[in-house]
C-alpha cells in the first residue's frame, strides 16, 4: 500500500467535496419540494381548487409580494404551528387532506421503486380514509397498460394483472384512454358489452375510484384505489382529494420515468426515443374510439424533441389535444385525417405533400415542407414532415447509411457517357477516385464464371428497359480480392420513352454470402440428422405396435374377459416405453402385467421389448409375481444398459378366483365391485433397475364374479400442477360409473381420464365371469 501523491490527494479531496455539495443540494431540493407541495395542498383545501390552480395562485402571490416561491411556501406552511389569519379575517389549521397529500409526496421522494411509491401513497394518504389497495398503471405505446406499482394486492393478482391488453375493457383502460375518472361507491359495473367488468383484487363489491394520471399535455396512465366494502358516495371534497393525489403521483412517476429510475422496460421509451431521432418534426397520435370501436379522432400523445409548428405553437400547447382540433383542415377529403385512417387500417405508409396539414389561421405547411409521411405505430399513427433547410443534413445521413450498409450509389448518363459514383462505390470496387466503371465495362472486373450474370443484368436494364437486380463477384482493383456484390438498377427515360440514363446501387454482401453458404452446409447436416431421427421414430413405433397391439376386441382367458387399450400422447410425440401383457400360463393361470420404461424413443422401446420378453420366459417357471419382479430387476440392473422402469405384475388363479400380485414403483391396480371403485393396498417395491438387491412384497386379493380389475400406467391420469392422489381419486369416480361390458368399460376409461403430460398410456381391464 503506497501513500497518495499530492496530485492524487487533491483530486480525491475535490471529488469528495463535490459529492458532498451535490448531496447537500439534493437534500435541499427535496426539502423545498416538500414545503412547496404542502403549501399547494393547503391552498387546494382552503380555496377548493385543483393543484394547477393552487400552483398558479402561489406564483401570483409570489410575483405580487416580491417573495420567492420557496419563502412564500415556508410562510404558508408556518401556520402548522401558529395559525395565521387569512384574507378576510379567517384563521384555520392546515386541512388534514392536504397534510396527507403533502406527507405522501414527501414519502414518494425516498421510494425505491414503483411498489414502494404506491405503498407510500397508500399508507400516508389513502389508508386513513379506509382504502386497502392502490394500483398505478402506465400507458404503453400500443394503448395497453403496464402495472408500474401496487400496494395491498396479493402476489397472485399482481402477477396476473402485470399488463392489460388494449382491447380489454377495464376502468383503468377507460381512465387512461379517455382521460375521464370513474367513481362508483360499490358493486361491480358492467362493461360496454353488458358483462361484468373484470377487476384486480379481491373486493368485487367494494368501492373503487379510478383516475387518469395527467402528464404534460397527455395521460401517463391511471390510478386505481380500492376499498374493502361499499361507501355512501364520493362527494366533491373526496373527488378533489383523490384528483390532487393522482396529480402528485403522476408528477412522481413522470420524474422517475424521465430519469430512468422507474420502469426501465417501459415499452414506450424506445418508440418515442425513435421519434426524437427523426429529422424534422414528428408526432404520435393514438386513435380515439367510440363504444363500437370505430375511430372518431386521433389524440396527440407525443411530439418529437425538435417539433416545430407552422403557426408557432409550442409542443406543450398541442400535446393531449385531438388532431382535428389542432388541424381542422385535416378533416377535408384527402386530408391527413382520411389518410391516417387508411394507414391505421392497412398498415401501409403514405407519403404526400404538406397541403394535407394546415393551421387554424389557414397558413398551410405546404411552402416550407418537402413531404409528409404517415405511418402506423401500434393503435395510432406517426405523422412526420421535413423542411427544405434539412436537405443538407439528409445528405450527410445518406452518406452514413451508405457507409454502414456497405452500399454505393451510381448514375450513368447514356447520352453524354458521364458516370457518377458516390464515394462508397469507389471503396467497394477498390477503384481510384475519379475513375468510375461504366456498366458496359463491368465484365473486366468480374470473374469469367460470373460474366453471364452481368450480361443478363445489362440486357434487362439497357435492352428491355426494366428494373434489374443481380448478384455476382468482382475482383477489386487495389488488392485483387474477390467480393460478392448485389446490384440494383432502374432505367431513366424521357417523355418520348427514350432511354437516357440508368441509376442504381451496389452493395457488398460478402459476409451474408459466406453466412448463407455456412447455413446451407448446416441445413444439409440437420436434414441428415432429422432423417435418421425420423427413421428411428418409425422403427420404435413399429416395435411398440407389435408388442402392444391396439385391438378393440376383448379376449377370454381362464374365466376372465380381458380388454387392453393403448393411448398414444399424439402424432408428433416421441414413442414411449409403456407396455402390457396378458398370457395364459401352462398352469392354466393367467399372467397380467403393465409396465412403463423411463424415457422415449428407440431406447425406451427396446428396453420395453427386453423386459417383456424376459418376463414371459421367467413366468413359465411357475414363480410368484414378487419373485418374477425380483428376477426382472436383476435383468434390468445387470443384463441391460441403464434401463429403469415401473411395473405391476399379477397371476390370476381361476380355480380359487384369487390374484397374487406385486409392484415395482408402480401405481396399484383398481378394483371395481358393485359399482364402487377402490385402490388395492400398496405393497413395498422399488422401481426396476434402481437396486440390485431389492425385494418385492407380494399380496393376494380374492375376487368375486362380476368384479373388474384395472391395471394402468401413470400417463393415463397424470397432470401438471395436480397431485397424483387427486388424479387417482378422479379415476376412481370415473371407474365407478356402470358400463355394460369390459370393452366398453376400457374405452370409457381411456376417453374420460385426462392427462396433460404428453405421455403415452396403456391399461388392462379384466372382468371375472
Amino acid at each position: 500500500m503506497t501513500a497518495a501523491s499530492g496530485g492524487e490527494f487533491a483530486r480525491l479531496s475535490a471529488l469528495i467535496a463535490r459529492q458532498r455539495r451535490e448531496l447537500d443540494r439534493a437534500q435541499a431540493d427535496a426539502a423545498v419540494r416538500s414545503v412547496a407541495d404542502l403549501a399547494r395542498g393547503m391552498l387546494m383545501e382552503r380555496l377548493g381548487c385543483s393543484p394547477a390552480e393552487a400552483q398558479a395562485q402561489l406564483e401570483h402571490l409570489s410575483a405580487g409580494s416580491g417573495t420567492s416561491l420557496t419563502e412564500l411556501a415556508a410562510q404558508i406552511t408556518g401556520q402548522l404551528t401558529a395559525p395565521a389569519p387569512l384574507a378576510g379575517g379567517e384563521s384555520a389549521s392546515p386541512p388534514p387532506d392536504a397534510q396527507r397529500i403533502a406527507l405522501a409526496g414527501a414519502a414518494m421522494e425516498t421510494a425505491r421503486d414503483g411498489d414502494s411509491l404506491a405503498a407510500a401513497v397508500l399508507d400516508e394518504a389513502l389508508a386513513p380514509a379506509g382504502a386497502v389497495a392502490l394500483a398505478l398503471w402506465l400507458t404503453e405505446p400500443d394503448g395497453g397498460l403496464e402495472l408500474a406499482g401496487q400496494a395491498g394486492f396479493r402476489a397472485r393478482d399482481t402477477s396476473r394483472w402485470r399488463r392489460i391488453h388494449p382491447d380489454m375493457d377495464t376502468p383503468a383502460q377507460r381512465a387512461a384512454g379517455q382521460g375521464v375518472p370513474t367513481w362508483w361507491p360499490g358493486g361491480r359495473p358492467a362493461d360496454r358489452t353488458g358483462r361484468r367488468t373484470p377487476l384486480i383484487g379481491d373486493w368485487p363489491d367494494g368501492a373503487r375510484a379510478v383516475l387518469p394520471l395527467p402528464g404534460t399535455g397527455t395521460v401517463l396512465g391511471a390510478m386505481e384505489v380500492c376499498w374493502p366494502g361499499p361507501l355512501a358516495g364520493f362527494g366533491a371534497p373526496d373527488q378533489r382529494h383523490l384528483t390532487a393525489l393522482a396529480e402528485v403521483c403522476a408528477q412522481a412517476l413522470g420524474t422517475r420515468l424521465a430519469s430512468g429510475e422507474l420502469a426501465p422496460d417501459h415499452r414506450a421509451s424506445w418508440a418515442f426515443g425513435l421519434l426524437d431521432s427523426v429529422l424534422g418534426s414528428a408526432l404520435f397520435a393514438r386513435a380515439i374510439r367510440d363504444e363500437a370501436g370505430q375511430v372518431t379522432d386521433f389524440r396527440i400523445s407525443y411530439l418529437s424533441r425538435g417539433f416545430t409548428d407552422s403557426a408557432g405553437r409550442a409542443a406543450a400547447d398541442l400535446a393531449g389535444r385531438p388532431l382535428l382540433e389542432v388541424y381542422p383542415a385535416a378533416a377535408l377529403p384527402g386530408g391527413v385525417y382520411e389518410r391516417a385512417l387508411q394507414v391505421l387500417a392497412t398498415g401501409e405508409t403514405q407519403v404526400t405533400s404538406g397541403e394535407v396539414l394546415s393551421t387554424p389561421a389557414g397558413a398551410g405547411l405546404a411552402a416550407p415542407v418537402l413531404e409528409v409521411r404517415i405511418a402506423r405505430l401500434y393503435d395510432g399513427v406517426v405523422i412526420a414532415w421535413r423542411r427544405a433547410d434539412e436537405v443538407e443534413r439528409l445528405g450527410t445521413l445518406l452518406h452514413q447509411a451508405q457507409r454502414l450498409g456497405r452500399i454505393g450509389g451510381w448514375e450513368e448518363n447514356l447520352l453524354t457517357g458521364d458516370v457518377l459514383w458516390t464515394e462508397p462505390t469507389f471503396a467497394l470496387f477498390g477503384q481510384p477516385p475519379g475513375q468510375p466503371v461504366p456498366v458496359a465495362k463491368l465484365d473486366a472486373h468480374v470473374p469469367p464464371d460470373d460474366r453471364p450474370l452481368v450480361e443478363n443484368f445489362r440486357h434487362a436494364l439497357l435492352e428491355e428497359k426494366r428494373e434489374a437486380a443481380a448478384a455476382f463477384r468482382i475482383i477489386r482493383a487495389d488488392d485483387e480480392s474477390v467480393r460478392q456484390l448485389r446490384a440494383f438498377a432502374e432505367p431513366v427515360t424521357d417523355q418520348a420513352g427514350t432511354l437516357v440514363a440508368v441509376r442504381g446501387a451496389y452493395q457488398d454482401v460478402s459476409a451474408d454470402y459466406h453466412t448463407q453458404v455456412a447455413f446451407a452446409a448446416t441445413r444439409d447436416r440437420l436434414a441428415d440428422s432429422e432423417e435418421r431421427a425420423a427413421e428411428e421414430h418409425r422403427l420404435a413405433l413399429r416395435l411398440q405396435q407389435a408388442i402392444t397391439p391396439r385391438t378393440a376386441k376383448p379376449a377370454q382367458l381362464a374365466g376372465l374377459d380381458v380388454a387392453a387399450r393403448y393411448r398414444p400422447a399424439g402424432p408428433g410425440n416421441l414413442v414411449s416405453g409403456d407396455w402390457y401383457d396378458t398370457v395364459e400360463l401352462p398352469s392354466q393361470q393367467v399372467l397380467l402385467v403393465v409396465g412403463d420404461i423411463a424415457g422415449h424413443g428407440i431406447d425406451a422401446v427396446t428396453g420395453m421389448v427386453a423386459l417383456r420378453n424376459c418376463l414371459r420366459g421367467l413366468a413359465i417357471t411357475g414363480a410368484g409375481p414378487g419373485t418374477l419382479l425380483g428376477w426382472l430387476n436383476g435383468v434390468a440392473c445387470h443384463l441391460t444398459d441403464g434401463i429403469f422402469g415401473t411395473a405391476v405384475c399379477g397371476i390370476y388363479d381361476p380355480a380359487r378366483r384369487t390374484l397374487r400380485w406385486a409392484r415395482a414403483g408402480h401405481l396399484p391396480p383398481v378394483l371395481v365391485r358393485d359399482a364402487t371403485a377402490r385402490e388395492l393396498p400398496l405393497p413395498d417395491g422399488v422401481l426396476l433397475g434402481a437396486d440390485p438387491g431389492a425385494c418385492y412384497q407380494e399380496l393376494t386379493t380374492e375376487l368375486e364374479p362380476g368384479d373388474t380389475l384395472v391395471m394402468f400406467t401413470d400417463g393415463l391420469i397424470e397432470q401438471h400442477g395436480r397431485s397424483i392422489d387427486d388424479s387417482v381419486r378422479s379415476l376412481l369416480c370415473i371407474a365407478s360409473q356402470p358400463v355394460p361390458d369390459i370393452a366398453a368399460f376400457a374405452d370409457h376409461l381411456v376417453a374420460s381420464a385426462h392427462s396433460d403430460t404428453s405421455d403415452d398410456a396403456c391399461l388392462v381391464a379384466v372382468k371375472v365371469r
